[in-house]
């Protein structure tokens, strides 16, 4: 279905200078035949001088940003000390990164939701003490199962830290100077990735992995403060009652069912259960009618969490498509590229964050560049287009690393993927918001930040569930000595990686482990390339849509 447009622009000669009062319009009002017409009198001038206020609040949205980033990154490369340190398995040690991104992926459509209804910043400071509570649960845990109870946490309250820092952004910006804030948004992304995979390995090797959720804690505190004293936003003024009555409490629970159903057997076929056992098909369909049946439903309610409305252009469509994909590669990407150079190529967790430097970095540099491109030319399609050909080709050509590469082999490859991770990090929100009413921008924001980190969700359970299998097809039939019987379980395969570098075997014997590590990797890298050329074509829907716009989202800042 198309959106349609009808363009109402007032016939002044120079509308971004009149001398008319703010209520009058001054700006292109974007109607749908499904939804209200905007508010007038929201406009403001988007290059004028910004109050001190403004920047502070802003740099609270930075440091939220920060703090996502770093928890998402840093435990991968600690992941197999701290499943040897409690004695888990490789489920367990998948579902402490899974566990974290289904909270995240299950939450953030009702902080959007709740946002909307109650208003930013009560939701804001839910998600900074759940954060927090989830930092230090992770910190002293004993077990994996607490653990795992402390990243849950951590992605409940990450969740809306991470999807209100770009709602916000959308409130307090205009869309025509949104890609330079968006790109500002996403340098301390881009910081994380590098400082997160150093400081996990910092942390696991010379001090304790521990220090990966203590080290959140005064970062939040500061954000915090930043957040209470200076975000300024224009409050919902509505009876608590009218709002509780708006909350879309059924379509909540239907996703929420949908997304743990959906996930779980993901998580387990081929470790704890094959494919083919009722224990994985049941709750896979399940989840599959529940999540139809919430897209179905959803077209009723007044406040639904995902109106319809925000899908009816083609170019939302495409870009929820893409940012699923986005999504799906940049977190396996994370997960398994320290774990490549750890298993394949026997470095330390350190030097495995070291190795992969050349992809994060880029990332941080083309996040900027694009986004800022986009502001230059005021025009997005051929950069989106650009990024998804150096994303397959960047994921593709991984397949061609084995353990005799050259550093130079490795780092340019990643320079190519970093590049097209980059670019599809900044540049696609652009176009998602611009199809979006002023005040419905926020949200489209939100629904977009759900449909990356979903797309995570499958990424890293479809991950877990291919490295597993096949490095076990690799290995069937192998007759092991006793030192590396635990290989035989598909479970203990990434917590074994440690002890890979120094178990007394064969050097040749260590060889064709190190290989079959590297077969199953190979197989992730295949199948993110080949998702690189589906986010390509359904890129090619994307319209080129007008940026000129310097309306404001109703919860917008005020000096």
């Amino acid at each position: 279905m198309s959106l349609a447009i009808e363009t109402a622009v007032c016939k002044e000669a120079n509308p971004t200078t009149s001398s008319h009062p703010p209520s009058e319009c001054d700006c292109t009002e974007i109607k749908t035949k499904d939804a209200p017409n905007l508010e007038a009198g929201r406009q403001l001038p988007s290059r004028r001088r910004k109050p001190l206020s403004f920047f502070l609040a802003f740099l609270s949205l930075l440091l939220m940003v920060f703090l996502v980033s770093l928890d998402a990154t840093t435990l991968a490369v600690a992941i197999p000390v701290i499943t040897a340190d409690l004695a888990g398995t490789t489920l367990t040690a998948f579902w402490a990164n899974i566990s974290f991104t289904i909270a995240v992926v299950v939450i953030q459509p009702i902080y959007t939701s709740f946002s909307d209804i109650f208003g930013r910043k009560i939701p804001l400071y839910v998600a900074f003490a759940l954060f927090a509570i989830g930092s230090i649960v992770f910190a002293v845990a004993h077990s994996m199962a607490v653990l795992i109870v402390g990243r849950t946490l951590q992605g409940l309250g990450g969740g809306g830290l991470d999807v209100l820092s770009e709602v916000i952004v959308a409130d307090i910006t205009t869309l025509q100077e949104r890609a330079v804030y968006i790109g500002l948004l996403s340098f301390p992304m881009a910081l994380g990735c590098i400082a997160g995979p150093i400081l996990g390995a910092v942390f696991s090797e010379y001090v304790s992995w521990r220090w990966i959720g203590w080290i959140n804690l005064p970062v939040t505190g500061v954000a915090l403060l930043l957040a209470i004293f200076f975000m300024r936003l224009k409050p919902i003024t509505q009876s608590f009652r009218a709002q509780l009555g708006r909350i879309d409490w059924i379509g909540m629970a239907i996703f929420t069912a949908g997304c743990i159903f959906f996930a779980l057997p993901l998580s387990w076929a081929g470790n704890m259960y094959p494919w083919s056992s009722w224990r994985t098909i049941l709750p896979l369909v399940i989840g599959a009618l529940l999540l139809a049946a919430f897209a179905f439903y959803e077209r009723y309610p007044t406040d639904a969490v995902f109106p319809y409305r925000i899908f009816r252009s083609r170019t939302a469509q495409a870009t929820l498509l893409g940012s699923s994909i986005h999504g799906f590669v940049l977190y396996t990407l994370l997960q398994y590229l320290p774990l490549f150079f750890q298993a394949v190529y026997l470095e330390t967790p350190l030097d495995s964050s070291i190795s992969i430097l050349p992809f994060c970095c880029v990332v941080f540099v083309f996040t900027g560049i694009a986004a800022f491109a986009v502001d230059f030319f005021r025009q997005y399609r051929w950069e989106i287009w650009g990024g998804w050909v150096f994303l397959a080709v960047g994921s593709g050509v991984f397949a061609l690393w084995d353990r005799d590469s050259s550093r130079a082999m490795t780092a340019s490859f990643q320079v190519i993927a970093g590049i097209g991770i980059g670019t599809i990090f900044s540049v696609p929100p652009i176009p998602m918001q611009a199809s979006a009413k002023a005040d419905d921008q926020g949200l489209a924001m939100g629904i977009m930040v759900a449909f990356r980190l979903f797309g995570a969700l499958i990424g890293l359970a479809v991950g877990a569930t291919t490295f597993s299998s096949v490095f076990a097809d690799r290995i069937h039939g192998m007759v092991l000595p006793a030192s590396l019987a635990v290989l035989s379980d598909p479970a203990e395969v990434v917590g074994f990686i440690p002890y890979l570098r120094s178990v007394d075997v064969d050097a040749a014997l260590r060889d064709v482990i190190r290989d079959a590590y590297r077969d199953a990797m190979e197989t992730i890298w295949y199948i993110l390339a080949a998702l690189g050329v589906v986010g390509f074509v359904s890129s090619l829907f994307t319209e080129e849509l007008t940026m000129e716009t310097e309306e404001v989202g109703r919860q917008h800042f005020e000096a």
